[in-house]
């Protein structure tokens, strides 16, 4: 997320993404084949990020502000496509605090208020009108439990905050499109995940190994093995 210091080469999130990431996006698609290979087909270019122009349904138009420039920086997008905001990630996280996080938004709006006194107090200026890299200085800040003075007003620690909305920004940006994120398949393309397939033919295997399967781009919840009662595809 951060820059990296000068003295060290820079690495593309976006690559270091797919050496991390690919086993745990697939973790969040139900019935995943056995198709690990990166697809051969390059994601679409990056739009701008632009952030929602209201509030959700769950938070007031400040706190969507400050929750869409963090999203932003922890999966943002660059010039090998879009990123988090792109994906959708907003929307999926309004839609869990709806349902099945509806628990976790009063620990949304106290600890967005909490990023905002702490980049005011520490860097001068709210936390959407940073630059940046004083937005990832900050966000570290937090990730690591030490955003802390002048009665910032973290719950805990402040690494818990960070860890609650990034899992939650990874699970919009990479999981089953059924759920709201992953539009367009943006986070499948980044990790180049080929998609759900229910059969894997001796060709499609070949094609994986050598990172030229095309993907399909199909929900789990498009096969009927997954839709409400089950039954064949």
């Amino acid at each position: 997320m951060a820059d990296e210091p000068r003295n060290r080469p820079k690495i593309s999130r976006r690559d270091l993404l797919k050496s991390a990431g690919a086993a745990g996006a697939a973790a969040l698609i139900p019935g995943r084949a056995a198709a690990d290979a990166p697809s051969a087909a390059p994601p679409a270019s990056a739009p701008a990020a632009v952030a929602p122009a209201g509030p959700l349904m769950n938070l007031t138009a400040q706190e969507t502000e400050l929750l869409s420039a963090m999203v932003d920086r922890l999966i943002p997008s660059d010039d090998m496509g879009p990123g988090a905001l792109e994906a959708g990630a907003l929307r999926y996280i309004d839609r869990a605090l709806s349902e099945a996080e509806s628990d976790s938004v009063e620990a949304y709006r106290i600890g967005l208020a909490a990023l905002d006194r702490y980049s005011r107090y520490s860097r001068g200026a709210p936390f959407s009108e940073l630059s940046d890299r004083d937005k990832d200085s900050v966000l570290i800040d937090v990730q690591l439990g030490g955003a802390t003075g002048a009665g910032v007003g973290f719950v805990g620690s402040s690494g818990a905050f960070f860890n609650m909305v990034k899992s939650h920004t990874w699970q919009g940006t990479f999981g089953d499109p059924m759920y709201g994120g992953n539009v367009n398949f943006i986070g499948w393309d980044i990790l180049g995940y080929p998609g759900v397939r229910m059969r894997v033919s001796e060709d499609d295997q070949r094609q994986m190994e050598a990172g030229q399967l095309p993907p399909a781009r199909r929900s789990a919840y498009d096969f009927g093995q997954f839709q409400v009662g089950g039954g064949e595809d």
